[in-house]
């Protein structure tokens, strides 16, 4: 099934909303609670776009929801609908008086080390815009802007080049190799290609470990694959293995001395991270004063 492009007139932004919120909880009594409607309101708001979708949107039993096939394509849908209808709203408004929302997806660890100074300063000087944060993991950070869901991530900058986004350094550090410090693990004096390894799924560091492995004619010897670097480090702490992580990660996790970095290793490209957004983003005036406040702020 294709959803239509433009929103018809009688499928509104605020049944988009109270369909994307029951999606998420996948519970009709607590998003009647979340959205501020009775139950019978909430089921008749979901019946309706039914009708206009020409599908179910959700499986619905006495033990649990979920969603259907055209629920899950709709629910994308109706994200990309709202974010596109806010912004406009955004974009009547004058430059001078930045007000509306930003969405920003980060990862624990540039929560904590990156954005602290970043969000206060923004927050001191727009405090009409309404800042909303979602953390996940690093590799993802990209996509969740290609997506259309998020306005501005905090990521590595990657090899290829981007497209249709706009990069702005923050920060530069070093990939480095980190080993268990459990009397378990046997210490590793040089790497040498065939130790058990614990990498990510994806992302700039996983491209760039296997480069390294790919121009030695080596195989790696992968023990484990997890996403985000917060949970590379603690798996490396149990002694499933060597792992790569960038430094500013290994600096800010609460396992950083029950690991220890193994200084004889491959020398990779260090990771430059910034903050991504999409050009059509960027013309937003909330958006755009987050990017230029972040220039400003670099020494």
């Amino acid at each position: 099934m294709t959803l239509p492009g433009p929103i018809p007139t009688h499928m509104d932004i605020q049944a988009l909303e109270t369909f994307i919120r029951t999606a998420e909880l996948l519970h009709f009594g607590r998003a009647s609670q979340a959205c501020n409607l009775s139950p019978s309101a909430l089921t008749r708001t979901i019946q309706r776009l039914e009708e206009e979708v020409g599908q179910p949107l959700f499986l619905r039993d006495n033990r649990r929801v979920a969603l259907t096939e055209a629920g899950n394509q709709l629910l994308n849908y109706a994200r990309k609908a709202v974010h596109d209808w806010t912004h406009f709203r955004e974009g009547l408004t004058r430059e001078e008086s930045v007000s509306g929302t930003i969405s920003i997806y980060a990862s624990i660890t540039a929560v904590y080390s990156l954005l602290p100074e970043l969000l206060e300063a923004y927050r001191a000087k727009f405090p009409d815009v309404h800042l909303g944060l979602r953390t996940g993991a690093a590799e993802r950070a990209i996509e969740q802007v290609h997506s259309g869901e998020i306005d501005l991530a905090v990521a590595a900058r990657p090899d290829r080049k981007l497209q249709r986004l706009e990069f702005r350094p923050l920060a530069e550090t070093p990939l480095v190799f980190i080993q268990p410090g459990t009397p378990a693990f046997p210490k590793v004096g040089k790497f040498r290609g065939q130790e058990p390894l614990v990498i990510p799924q994806a992302g700039t560091a996983r491209n760039r470990l296997d480069e390294w492995f790919r121009s030695n004619g080596l195989t790696p010897n992968i023990a484990l694959e997890v996403s985000g670097n917060e949970a590379l480090i603690a798996m490396v702490r149990l002694g499933t293995g060597i792992g790569v992580v960038p430094k500013l990660a290994l600096e800010r996790s609460p396992f950083r001395d029950e690991v220890s970095i193994l200084r004889n290793a491959p020398n990779l490209k260090p990771y430059v991270v910034g903050l991504v957004s999409s050009k059509r983003n960027l013309k937003y005036p909330a958006v755009r004063a987050m990017w230029e406040l972040a220039e400003s702020l670099q020494p």
